[in-house]
């Protein structure tokens, strides 16, 4: 049987107000994001409508930012729980998927597999979780904790996580509910099948009193960078979404990933990796930079510095602005992202201020100013020469941002027959080329390997 030609896989990565970190103060930007649903309905409708694979929630249980100068200048501080906003989208829309973040950190396995198998039958099979280890000492501050659970330590457990949410889904085998009036018999015994988990971390007997979902389970996503971030990924996820710089950057990362899940015995089709990419369209590419610059000019200095301190983990303040990035401590939190933004003030010689200004609106992600045509260009290289299977798209405010990607973008990409005019599915599993999985009981599952340290 031919497989189709490889296509782009396309997610958009909503952001209450966009992802500029003054995207809030933009004119045509919905400032009340953080608590309008019908602002959510619309950009799911017009995602979808576009023929977008999913659309993604990120999330953290808990204010990123504590410093209150900065962060009662940013529209970061209150947004909706994502599953909850999740499963309200299911319900007016139809097709596309549904994405959101839930840390492994602090949450416990059984409560992230009940409520990803419920979204998944909410919406008929369009659920992913993007499994992430917490990297922020305000979340640990929320949960009985001083401190951040250490990071080996984290990834070990999100590991465990992991197999036991994947043993709890498949709890139930696909045709185990006979609901049978008649006969009396509402499912058979015999195709129920408890976990009885006893691991290092935790301790799960099951079974789920969710049903199998309809793509077989939700759609794993993973991100992290970090060497233990990627044997996790490689170990467990089935789409990566990740943030690069350059194009190297992202060959190296897709490569690496694409071995190191062949080295856990999977296919390295299987595994989907989109970086983050933070488009701002013209029709040319004055225009373009003219969009950048407006938003840019919005940023107030205390809110640049704070943003990189939180991004980098280490406090910022008490250093010149216009002065080089100091030397960087080694920190507890999200390691990779402050190797990527060290490396990139040191390659480019950026200051504070020009590194802020950097990452403004990408965090770190690949930052594209430019006409369609050019941004299609970046899109297909890294399509075609083994950096990416599909990108997350980060509109740089909202409504306009993805419209703007929407109306000059796609309509190149699918001029070069790069992405869809249909949805040729109606799961998310489908969207993104996904085998549907086999049940698998929990008598049948083998141990897994630990992630490296």
């Amino acid at each position: 049987m031919t497989r189709p030609p490889r296509q782009i896989k396309l997610g958009a990565f909503l952001m209450q107000t966009g992802h500029h970190i003054a995207a809030w103060r933009h004119p045509d930007a919905q400032a009340d994001a953080a608590v309008n649903f019908r602002h959510y309905v619309d950009l799911a409708r017009r995602a979808e409508a576009a023929k977008f694979d999913a659309i993604f929630l990120a999330d953290a249980v808990g204010v990123r930012n504590t410093d209150l100068p900065s962060l009662s200048r940013t529209a970061r501080s209150d947004h909706f729980e994502p599953l909850t906003l999740l499963s309200a989208l299911a319900a007016v829309t139809e097709k596309i998927g549904l994405i959101a973040t839930v840390s492994t950190t602090y949450n416990e396995p059984y409560h992230v597999a009940r409520k990803f198998a419920s979204l998944d039958q909410i919406s008929g099979g369009r659920s992913g979780w993007n499994l992430v280890t917490s990297s922020g000492q305000g979340e640990a501050q929320n949960f009985n904790l001083d401190e951040h659970v250490e990071h080996a330590q984290r990834y070990a457990r999100a590991a465990e996580f992991h197999d036991v949410v994947l043993g709890l889904w498949d709890s139930w085998e696909d045709d185990a509910f006979l609901r049978d009036a008649d006969s009396g018999q509402y499912f058979d015994p015999a195709k129920l099948h408890p976990l009885h988990h006893r691991g290092e971390h935790f301790k799960v007997r099951g079974p789920l009193n969710v049903a199998r979902s309809p793509q077989g389970r939700p759609v794993v996503v993973q991100a992290g960078a970090s060497p233990a971030g990627r044997d996790l990924a490689a170990r467990s996820a089935e789409v990566i979404f990740v943030a690069h710089q350059t194009f190297d950057e992202a060959q190296s990362f897709y490569r690496d990933i694409k071995r190191r899940a062949a080295g856990y015995g999977r296919d390295p089709e299987s595994i989907k990796v989109m970086p983050g990419i933070f488009p701002v369209v013209g029709h040319s590419q004055a225009g373009a930079d003219e969009k950048f610059a407006r938003l840019q000019d919005l940023i107030h200095p205390v809110v640049g510095v704070q943003l990189l301190s939180n991004m980098i983990g280490v406090d910022l303040s008490g250093h010149p602005v216009d002065g080089p990035l100091p030397e960087l401590p080694e920190t507890n939190g999200g390691r990779s992202r402050q190797l990527l933004l060290a490396d990139l003030a040191r390659r480019d010689g950026l200051t504070i201020r020009q590194l802020y200004l950097k990452i403004a609106g990408a965090r770190g992600h690949q930052q594209v100013v430019g006409t369609p045509a050019r941004i299609a260009d970046q899109l297909q290289q890294w399509f075609e020469e083994e950096g990416a299977d599909g990108f997350n798209i980060m509109s740089p405010w909202l409504p306009g941002g993805l419209d703007d990607f929407i109306e000059l973008v796609l309509p190149e990409l699918r001029r070069r027959g790069l992405f869809r005019r249909e949805y040729a599915g109606s799961t998310l599993r489908e969207h993104l080329g996904l085998a549907r999985p086999a049940h698998v009981p929990a008598s049948a599952r083998a141990q897994r390997p630990a992630i490296a340290a």
